[in-house]
């Protein structure tokens, strides 16, 4: 019998040199059989029941053993290779996931342009809590104000104002991430349309 000892560390390509190794000595073994034209199933024994002659009776049954053994090894070298495989595909997707995560970070990074408002205050139930605008936001679009136009609070209450009932499209740092968010201001019970106090970001 062959017995292949692998590798702590199982490659695919040390399996498919393994399996290239033992698909050939199970060739050379069939041609074995081949020339003795007896085949794997082919009988050894005479019509009588005698041990043939014609044949050489210790190769055929060593060949026949060989590929046996050989078999057993070659679906063993196979699944190994298979486990092999999914691991290192497995091992390859983690890496991708890992790296989109530390790009998309970066990107964040590089693209944030300085917050020009924080919000100070947000109350519950009103327009601004509702869209999810939350304490400590520091915003950096509120529909058409943004940091390279901002000059005080007052350009913030006149695009309010001419926005009622409308969506304004609302941009913030949470985190060290862009969020961004649909706010309609618009009247609820308690004061203002928003709900929210916003307070300037010292630049």
């Amino acid at each position: 019998s062959t017995t292949f000892f692998l590798p702590c560390t199982f490659s695919p390509q040390f399996g498919q040199a393994k399996k290239d190794e033992i698909e050939e000595q199970i060739k050379a073994y069939y041609d074995v059989l081949e020339d003795q034209g007896v085949g794997v199933e082919g009988p050894l024994v005479d019509a009588e029941g005698y041990p043939r002659d014609d044949v050489n009776l210790y190769q055929i049954r060593n060949a026949r053993h060989n590929i046996s053994c050989l078999q057993n090894d070659h679906k063993a070298i196979m699944a190994e290779i298979e486990e092999a495989l999914h691991k290192l595909h497995a091992r390859e997707k983690a890496k991708r996931g890992q790296d989109e995560v530390e790009e998309e970070a970066m990107e964040q990074q590089v693209t944030l342009p300085p917050p020009f408002a924080r919000v100070d205050s947000v109350t519950e139930g009103s327009p601004a809590s509702g869209a999810g605008l939350r304490l400590g936001d520091e915003i950096i679009e509120f529909g058409s104000v943004n940091t390279e136009n901002f000059q005080n609070l007052q350009n913030i209450a006149a695009v309010v104002q001419h926005s009622e009932g409308k969506p304004l499209r609302v941009s913030v740092i949470r985190s060290g991430q862009k969020a961004q968010m649909s706010l309609t201001p618009q009247r609820w019970s308690g004061r203002g349309l928003l709900g929210c106090n916003i307070v300037p970001v010292q630049r």
